[in-house]
């Protein structure tokens, strides 16, 4: 402030330093607040962006596949694997739903049993193809219409006559009780990075699907499905054959095929209904196959053709072939080859919960779980699948 201004001017100049001083600190703590502001809003995004990150891990480790020896989410699933099927000891099953001795055995968790299931469905043929229907009880029975209801035509105001009665048929598929018996050591079940329940349900659907494979083909109906090669066939057409009866072609050779197995093909895809060669397929074992992929038609075109894309089925005239080693060899009098809609041609049924009896004693130092299901199995409409025979 220069020295020689008037007293009150010197106030007022005073004043007004004061004033500059305090705008200045004024600007300074604004400034001070709004770098507080930003840092705690870095500090916040920081934050969100971790919550975030640690999100999205849970999400993938949520989407991944459990490990082999990870434990697994369900107590009851926990609780049956550890307390009963590792230490054999019922009380820890106690609280299980559904968990109480029934026809010898424990009813398995709903996780394990549907394991089993989806091994079945990929490793047996037949149950790829057929109805599945699940029942409660093993007396399971179904109407099927075989004559429909009788209709016409009026005019609007024209008296409606009475119609026909519809014609059913009931089926009471044939079951038996399925049973696998796979053994662990007990050092394997002490382990506890041994996937137990993976392995029993793997096991257990192999067993099964073996016994299977050959009952819904060739079972004889007695305590076991009725397969569809063991019903009654005729080489007589779907409308006055006999309702059950499997319609035949016969291979024109009583030692092999015909010398022109293509036209034996076609007529075999064309006794089948239009509505059912939707969704229709071949089966046949190995050694047919074999025989199959090898003929030609009369230009020298191989009748069987590979499929296009990685997993689909190889084709037969344009239909998906399915290998079945429970199918006869073409050999006289047998029917190596079968061609339909199995879905709409041939019935299991099944009781949902298997049953497990674990069985420490009988083969010591072994551990048997004895598994059990209730199967069965019968054609359901035998206008679906038509049969190629060997004979002339």
């Amino acid at each position: 402030m220069p020295p020689n201004l008037p007293p009150k001017k010197k106030v007022n100049a005073l004043m007004d330093t004061e004033n500059q001083t305090d705008t200045m600190a004024a600007s300074f703590d604004l400034v001070a607040r709004q770098d507080k502001a930003e840092a705690d809003i870095e500090v916040l995004r920081s934050d969100v962006d971790e919550v975030k990150a640690r999100l999205d891990k849970v999400g993938r480790a949520a989407a991944r596949p459990a490990l082999a020896g990870a434990e697994t989410t369900s107590t009851e699933v926990k609780g049956f694997v550890d307390g009963y099927l590792r230490r054999g000891s019922e009380t820890e099953i106690k609280s299980i739903s559904g968990a109480t001795p029934v026809e010898g055995g424990y009813a398995v968790p709903r996780e394990i049993d549907a394991m089993i299931t989806s091994e079945l469905v990929e490793i047996s043929p037949i149950r790829q193809l057929a109805q599945v229907v699940q029942v409660g009880s093993a007396g399971y029975r179904k109407l099927v219409s075989t004559g429909g209801t009788a209709s016409g035509w009026v005019s609007e105001t024209a008296a409606r006559p009475g119609t026909d009665t519809p014609e059913f048929a009931e089926i009471a598929p044939p079951s038996g009780e399925l049973y696998a018996n796979p053994a662990a050591s007990q050092a394997m079940l002490d382990d506890a990075a041994f996937d137990l329940e993976g392995w029993l349900a793997s096991e257990i659907a192999m067993e099964f699907a073996r016994a299977e494979g050959a009952a819904f083909i060739n079972g004889t109906g007695v305590d076991q499905p009725l397969g569809f090669l063991s019903s009654p066939t005729s080489m007589a057409g779907d409308a006055v054959r006999p309702f059950g009866t499997v319609q035949y072609i016969g291979s024109g050779d009583p030692a092999a095929f015909a010398t022109s197995p293509e036209g034996l093909f076609v007529d075999l895809v064309h006794s089948l209904k239009a509505s059912h060669r939707q969704g229709a397929s071949w089966l046949m074992n190995s050694s047919t196959l074999a025989m199959v992929r090898k003929m030609k038609t009369v230009d020298g075109a191989f009748l069987w053709q590979p499929g296009l894309v990685d997993g689909q089925p190889d084709r037969l005239l344009g239909y998906p072939v399915i290998e079945a080693e429970d199918m006869p060899d073409a050999l006289p009098d047998a029917f190596p080859i079968a061609f339909g809609n199995f879905k709409a041609g041939y019935l299991i049924t099944e009781r949902s919960a298997t049953q497990i009896l674990r069985d420490p004693f009988t083969n010591k130092p072994f551990v048997h779980f004895y598994a059990t299901k209730r199967v069965g199995g019968q054609v359901l409409d035998s206008s679906a699948i038509k049969l190629l025979k060997i004979e002339l």
